[in-house]
């Protein structure tokens, strides 16, 4: 392996959670980090802002905002700790209420500066009101640079991973609102992870795991690992994120990466602009010598086209927005170049069963029509994407951040979800100040993404 390139405080809030039904009333409810958040004059120190899910949507004053410092929350908000950094959803402890996870990557504990923490908040009736810390051994710095959660079934089918500069942790149940858990194991023959997921690659209804390692020095991104093991990684490709769904409909969970990097040896590795790999699942898994299916803004029927420093594949993530039973693959560019530089753009690919993928993909950005606000420089639309159905009609809306919209206190899109998928008509955007974060810069509503590394 590759020298790992580590910056002294890495800006790494890899993925969002998607929506969840926390208070069990039967309609998802919407996650919005905001890992910049200042808590009782603590900047920084970061929080998490749920909008409930009703029949007619969102509505900015059905929230609650949830600090380190919230009653039946553990620690004690501090100065950049980061709370909020990555979160995701699952119904862990199998009560019917989804729980959140969602780390602090940069917390102070006794481990050290920057050790991290990672905490459950735990569903009920009344929302997320309580929450237990998920432990670590030697973690090393950063733990909960990333985390992934997936609950398909009792016991060790219910799992959460987290992602930290000395491995992975992978937590697996019964768990329960008291904190117990099943077991834990760390990984450490993949160190520096910057990024997991979890993903059912063949279909024997377990998840299996998901480890990318920070950037490499001989590559774009860092190594993929897939149910890791030493010296392990895919041998035909590489990235900074990765998400998991069924893109082709045969049953099985595929694996989908995102390279943003430009190419570290032109022709042999990664691609101008960015790239997204797609390794497709089956009855034995995904070998670690498959050859993967490369998409770029330069695939026949993706929009617009491949340059430099585009950042495509700088988000991800997986979800049937069309009904049709194939998983459609949501790829935030979030430098890419608009009408202003550094604007951003995200771009769907649908899913297919045969012929190639990027056959009916189409993009959003801020000067999509009926999409409010304005594509400005540095707003980094894209930053990161979600995808869930928060009004139970059947139809997922798509959530798109940016970032450094408005002095870097950030924005969230919500794109309602149409016959076809998602769509501009409708969209709305929600603001920190909309939700309770009145500061006037750094907020980071919705996260942070990969913009600290790429």
């Amino acid at each position: 392996m590759g020298a790992p390139l580590l910056s002294a405080a890495p800006a790494v809030a890899v993925h969002g959670a998607v929506p969840g039904d926390f208070n069990g009333d039967g309609y998802r409810d919407a996650v919005l980090p905001a890992p910049g958040a200042n808590v009782a004059g603590k900047a920084g120190a970061g929080a998490v802002a749920v909008l409930y899910g009703s029949k007619s949507g969102l509505s900015t004053s059905r929230r609650a905002i949830i600090t380190q410092n919230t009653a039946g929350i553990p620690d004690t908000a501090e100065p950049h700790d980061g709370f909020g950094g990555a979160t995701a959803t699952a119904d862990l402890n199998r009560d019917g209420y989804a729980d959140l996870v969602v780390s602090a990557p940069y917390e102070d504990t006794a481990r050290g500066q920057d050790a991290g923490t990672v905490t459950v908040l735990w569903g009920s009736k009344k929302g997320l009101t309580s929450g237990t810390n998920l432990p670590e051994t030697d973690a090393g710095k950063y733990y909960g640079l990333d985390v992934a959660a997936m609950s398909v079934g009792p016991g060790a089918k219910s799992q959460v991973l987290v992602a930290g500069y000395e491995g992975s942790m992978r937590f697996t149940g019964p768990f329960s609102s008291r904190g117990t858990y099943g077991g834990a194991v760390q990984n450490r023959d993949t160190a520096s992870v910057g990024s997991v997921s979890l993903g059912d690659f063949d279909h024997d209804g377990s998840p299996d795991e998901v480890a990318v390692t920070v950037r490499l020095s001989d590559l774009s991104g860092g190594e993929v690992y897939v149910d890791p093991v030493y010296g392990g990684a895919q041998q035909r490709g590489n990235g900074l994120v990765t998400a998991t769904g069924d893109v082709n409909g045969d049953g099985y969970a595929d694996l989908v990466a995102g390279d943003p990097d430009e190419p570290d040896r032109a022709g042999i590795d990664g691609a101008v602009g960015g790239r997204v790999l797609v390794w497709y699942g089956s009855a034995h898994g995904i070998a670690r010598d498959a050859q993967p299916v490369q998409l770029t803004q330069n695939t026949s029927g993706v929009p617009g086209a491949s340059e430099s420093g585009d950042g495509f594949g700088g988000a991800l993530t997986v979800a049937d927005l069309n009904r049709d039973g194939l998983a459609d693959i949501v790829i935030g560019s979030p430098q890419e170049d608009t009408a202003k530089t550094n604007a951003g753009q995200v771009t769907v690919v649908p899913g297919r069963r045969t012929g190639a993928l990027g056959g009916g993909a189409y993009a959003f950005t801020q000067d999509t029509a009926h999409v409010p606000g304005a594509g400005e420089a540095g707003d980094h639309f894209g930053t990161t994407v979600a995808v869930g159905d928060i009004n139970k009609d059947g139809r997922p809306e798509l959530f798109v951040s940016a970032a450094e919209e408005d002095n870097a206190t950030g924005a969230v899109w919500v794109f309602p979800g149409g016959t076809d998928g998602p769509t501009g008509k409708g969209s709305r955007m929600i603001t920190a100040p909309s939700v309770g974060f009145p500061q006037k810069d750094s907020t980071l509503l919705g996260g942070n993404g990969l913009l600290g590394v790429i």
